[in-house]
């Protein structure tokens, strides 16, 4: 799956769009020539979430938005794509590994717009007949879903999205919290634990303040739990500071030429935790507490990621996706399609060979140190690196 150079092409396409939805209530960002917004609402109070996805937008926040039944994916990275980037062999995992992805609210068509993304990519077949997909309430019920919210079904479309680019093999549960309080989302994680899930992926964050009473739901022996690390830029976010979870942060990812070239993003999260311990296969010399992130992967919209996922409360479109949202569901999915042991965040640290050091970039400014700022060997809006191939996970 090819992406178009730049936005420019894309919207050159503008009369094939579906339409474009009203402005955006989130402030207009801007990453190179590309356009962008956040899909959900900054919370209103402490020990909230808020996910961690942009949209593609034209420059008044429209979301720019194509129909399956005209089969245009917009210019975004496919799976296809995805895959030899990060050279993962789409014959890897097994239906014996099951991926559970954690987000809060409904989504009504999960299910069908899944099987939309993956038969447009060539993808096999993921659907509850099968035995593939599943969705769960947080009480792991099939059924009683929460009510539907569009920025975080989108979320939720994209988590999907990505977890079955890189393991198509994989089973895939998708576990909703009745809302994106702390609270809420412990239990379903905890639910998808209970369900045997090998790999959970949660795409969102908040402040650290009072979160010590729910750090325990992400403390799963044996389970990969992969967290994104925010979209704000310098400064931590948890779950992604828990010592007990892989935090992912993001990279700008530019193909052309045979091959890769990967920079920080500036959007993504990275930081020293004041409350966590840190674990002991973490090294770094400033930071005395967890330090994010382990690793990471493309996050920037300007190269961001084609998803078919709700573009209102009554249909679906194809968009382009960026945030960290992005590389934690996607680093979920290599560690299904690796389907080996996990110890925690630990894997990585031990095989920091198969991993692609990024060296370049900033996310804010913190005195020049690797908080913030991308060197040889690790540093915290990059980690260790991004995936080459599926050994270091």
């Amino acid at each position: 799956m090819t992406r178009f150079a730049t936005i420019a092409a894309l919207c050159a396409a503008v009369s094939l769009f579906v339409g474009l939805s009203s402005a955006s209530a989130e402030r207009i960002e801007r990453s190179g020539n590309v356009f962008h917004v956040r899909l959900c609402s900054a919370p209103a109070m402490p020990q909230v979430a808020r996910c961690h996805a942009h949209v593609v937008t034209d420059g008044f926040g429209n979301h720019l938005e194509r129909a399956a039944v005209h089969n245009l994916v917009p210019a975004g990275y496919g799976a296809s794509t995805l895959q030899a980037a990060y050279g993962i062999n789409p014959a890897g995992g097994s239906s014996a590994t099951i991926i559970a992805i954690v987000d809060a609210y409904g989504y009504t068509n999960a299910e069908s717009d899944l099987a939309t993304y993956r038969s447009t990519m060539g993808l096999s077949s993921c659907t509850s007949a099968n035995g593939c997909f599943a969705k769960y309430n947080q009480a792991g019920v099939k059924g009683n879903y929460p009510r539907q919210d569009t920025g975080w079904a989108q979320e939720t479309a994209l988590d999907l999205d990505m977890a079955s680019a890189m393991c198509p093999n994989c089973k895939i549960i998708l576990v909703e919290a009745n809302s994106p309080t702390y609270g809420n989302l412990a239990t379903a994680e905890n639910t998808a634990a209970a369900l045997h899930a090998h790999v959970i992926s949660n795409s969102y964050g908040g402040g650290e303040s009072g979160s010590q009473n729910y750090e325990s739901a992400y403390n799963h022996a044996g389970v990969a739990i992969t967290v994104s690390t925010g979209d704000s830029g310098y400064g931590v976010a948890f779950p992604a500071t828990s010592p007990h979870v892989i935090a992912v942060g993001g990279t700008s990812l530019f193909l052309g030429g045979g091959g890769r070239t990967e920079t920080t993003w500036s959007g993504a999260g990275s930081g020293c935790s004041a409350l966590y311990a840190k674990p002991s296969w973490q090294t770094d010399p400033l930071c005395t507490k967890r330090m994010e992130a382990d690793v990471s992967a493309v996050a920037d919209p300007q190269t961001g990621v084609a998803v078919y996922a709700p573009s209102s409360r009554f249909g679906s479109a194809w968009q382009v996706y960026g945030g960290t949202s992005v590389a934690a569901p996607l680093i979920g999915g290599i560690y299904g399609n690796n389907g080996g042991a996990v110890n925690y965040g630990q894997n990585p640290y031990g095989a920091t060979s198969a991993l692609h050091d990024i060296t370049s970039g900033s996310n804010g400014s913190c005195g020049g140190t690797y908080f913030c700022t991308a060197g040889p060997g690790y540093d915290g809006p990059t980690g260790l690196g991004t995936p080459n191939g599926n050994s270091a996970f």
